[in-house]
Order: structure tokens, then sequence, then C-alpha cells
């Protein structure tokens, strides 16, 4: 007979939802998950805090049927606001991140089609966002646009081989813009 767990560690709940231990102990950290500390400093979630975890990785199935949600991850405020204006104009559900571990929790919460990642984020950036996401079995259908104010042929390179599915330099158009995320969302028929 197998006993039932009354509480997890922050490798075993990393392993759980997909991420590193260092962007689960962010989590933590931030409040989005709530743990306790034993007397020895360890950090332990209880059973009631990972059922409320994974009650919300569906939070995006309220979004009608046959939307696709869009996920923007730039931690320049008015980039974001000027992106999710571009996009608002169809028929998407845009979920916006300001960093990586924002990033993190709005990808369970919601299983985006689609992550416009900045590369150059303070804490974790795009590179680890975009490796995190890349290597998750869950995320295989879920594209990933990289941008970035500094375009160089070894940024290019790097994000490219780490699995993003498109490209664009800072500053864009609304054009280039739309184009790949039509094309990328295309692909996630």
């Amino acid at each position: 007979m197998t006993a039932i767990k009354s509480y997890y560690s922050i490798p075993e709940m990393a392993k759980m939802c997909g991420v590193s231990r260092s962007t689960l102990l962010g989590w933590v950290k931030s409040g989005y998950i709530k743990a306790v500390v034993t007397p020895g400093g360890h950090h332990r979630i209880l059973q009631d805090e990972v059922d409320r975890v994974f009650a919300g990785k569906n939070a995006g199935a309220s979004v009608s049927k046959g939307t696709k949600t869009v996920l923007i991850v730039d931690d320049e405020p008015q980039l974001l606001k000027l992106i999710k204006g571009w996009l608002s104009i169809k028929d998407l559900h845009i979920e916006t991140a300001q960093d990586g571990f924002d990033a993190g929790i709005k990808l369970l919460n919601n299983r985006p089609h689609l992550v416009i990642l900045d590369l150059f984020m303070p804490g974790m950036d795009g590179f680890e966002v975009c490796r995190t996401i890349k290597q998750d079995p869950d995320f295989s259908q879920t594209k990933v646009l990289a941008l970035t104010g500094f375009d160089t042929p070894e940024n290019k390179r790097m994000i490219m081989g780490m699995g993003a599915d498109a490209y664009l330099a800072k500053p864009m158009d609304s054009r280039s813009l739309w184009e790949q995320v039509e094309t990328l969302l295309e692909k996630t028929e």
C-alpha cells in the first residue's frame, strides 16, 4: 500500500511542475507558492498548496474554444502595452509577464500557444525561459518568438539553438510582428 504524501520538498515540487529548483524557489520566495520552513531551514509545500497550484493549471480553460493564447514577456512596461495593443485587434487571449519567474507562473496557468519573449530581463532571462519551455514535453506545441534590443549574430544563434521558433530585433514595427505571430500561430493548429 502506497502512503499519501502530505508535503513536498522544493526539488519534488519543481519536478512536478516541470521547472528548475531555482525557479520553484523563486515562486516560493515571491509568495506565489506557499511553503512552510522546517526548523532546519528547509521549505516544504503542503498537499493543500500542491492541489491549489495544480487546480490553477487549467485556469486558461475559460478562454473560448478556438481562441489562441499569447504570452508576452518583457521587462519594459511600455513595450508590453504596445505589443498587447497591436495584438488586441485579433481574437486572441493575451497574457503578460514582466520577468522570467512571472512567465513561468503564466505558462503553467494559461498554456499559451505562443510566447513572445524578451531575451534580456532581470532574474531569469529569456534564454532560460526558452530552454525551460522547449525542454518540457507539456509545452511541445508552444511556439517562441524571441525579441531583443541587443541584435547580434551570437544572441540569435544562441536563442535559435535553444529552440526559439522565430527572432525579431527591437525596435520592430507592427507589421513585422504580426507576420511572425500569424505564421507561428498557424503552426499550432
